[in-house]
């Protein structure tokens, strides 16, 4: 490492550094990873479009997986919750930010899932790194055993906690036994997905927490993209299979329940000792009550959800059999999630701005490293209020870009 020389002015000295940034930035967009994003305006009285720059555009790459992010119900509650208790909370959790809302939404996650305590994080993302950084840490000789697949806030919780860590092979469970097996009677815990969100898979849950029971692993179980949309009443895939071993679950707000936040359930012991030690939970600004009361309703929309989920599945359906006879590739996995396969870094993004310019239609290019170079794709949804007809006009217009590129 070349050292900077005092002797050099503290104005050069800086100018010195941004260069280095300068040059990152030239080289992301030299590969064609240089992330463009498109301002937007979501419109609650025509969910599903956007405004930008005064024009309507539909928004086919949204994680409102049930529209309810504009549902005139949660509209109504924020809206007279913050008129009552103000736009925040004036503190975080442990100083003046625990509402009672936040007690009740943890006491209802805590009982949709059958655990003992839940707690409500600003994101999935933190919900994620501050529960398995903090837990993780606190193990002497901890091994993590982490599917290949895993989103990256479960991976960089993992690396916080400084554990030793096995990545095994997306889904195997014979790599994944091996490993239990290999690491014998050191404390372990299984990190994995029930819907991952780039290929739209599932993952085989009963199987990998058989294995955990009999390996005496714990198990933490991130169920992002399955709440609200699985499960007799939205509780995951977990529910579905009517199977509650996971130690740990992890589940947002910002997706199918349609405001903001993430929260893990769990055994009360090791979540009491998440609330009181995690920094990204004691050290943060709590979200406001008029959000989280926005939340409470969102959650019994979803719980009540059954059309909610049959249309979602049913225009996941139909995109798919659209696809398929425009001989389009895509992935056809279990779940609401609809990965079109457009390798190539600059063609993916080339077909959608041109579908974004020509057709009205915004959907956001998936590149490295959110998948593997030459997995470029698009991860299409198509919430409840997508008519069949709004699906014929994006898988028409998809194919005629894709064809003339």
């Amino acid at each position: 490492m070349t050292a900077i020389s005092l002797d050099v002015r503290p104005d050069a000295m800086a100018d010195t550094v941004f260069d280095v940034y300068r040059q990152k930035i030239d080289e992301l967009r030299a590969d064609g990873l240089y992330r463009e994003f498109i301002p937007v305006g979501h419109l609650a009285e025509d969910p599903g479009h956007t405004l930008h720059q005064g024009r309507k555009v539909q928004v086919w790459c949204s994680n409102d997986y049930l529209g309810l992010s504009q549902h005139p119900d949660l509209i109504k509650v924020q809206t007279e919750s913050t008129a009552l208790h103000g736009t925040g909370n004036g503190g975080s959790r442990n100083i003046a930010g625990t509402s009672t809302t936040h007690v009740e939404l943890e006491a209802r996650l805590a009982a949709w899932h059958g655990k003992e305590r839940a707690l409500i994080f600003s994101s999935g993302y933190v919900a994620n790194f501050e529960t398995l950084s903090t837990l993780l840490a606190a193990v002497p000789d901890m091994v993590v055993l982490s599917d290949s697949l895993n989103h990256r806030s479960l991976i960089e919780g993992i690396v916080r906690s400084r554990c030793e860590k096995v990545v095994f092979p997306h889904n195997d469970l014979a790599a994944l036994e091996a490993s239990l097996i290999a690491y014998g009677d050191r404390p372990k815990m299984i990190v994995f997905e029930s819907v991952y969100s780039m290929d739209g898979d599932c993952s085989p849950v009963s199987e990998i927490l058989d294995l955990a029971e009999r390996h005496g692993a714990l198990t933490f179980l991130d169920e992002t993209h399955a709440i609200g949309m699985m499960g007799p009443t939205g509780a995951g895939l977990s529910e579905a299979l009517g199977d509650h071993r996971a130690t740990f679950i992890q589940g947002v707000f910002g997706k199918a329940i349609g405001t903001v936040g993430g929260y893990v359930v769990g055994p009360d012991a090791a979540l009491d000792f998440v609330r009181s030690t995690a920094p990204g939970f004691i050290f943060t600004t709590a979200l406001p009550k008029a959000g989280m009361d926005a939340t409470l309703r969102g959650l019994e929309i979803v719980q009540d959800g059954h059309d909610l989920r049959r249309d979602l599945m049913a225009n996941a359906s139909h995109l798919k059999e659209r696809l398929r006879a425009e001989a389009i590739d895509f992935i056809d996995a279990e779940s609401h999630l609809v990965p079109v396969m457009v390798p190539g870094s600059d063609r993916v993004r080339r077909i959608s701005q041109r579908l974004f310019a020509e057709f009205g239609i915004y959907v956001q290019p998936i590149n490295f490293p959110s998948v593997p170079k030459g997995g470029e794709r698009f991860r299409v949804t198509a919430p409840p209020y997508r008519t069949f007809e709004q699906i014929d006009y994006f898988v028409s217009a998809l194919k005629q870009c894709l064809a003339e590129d």
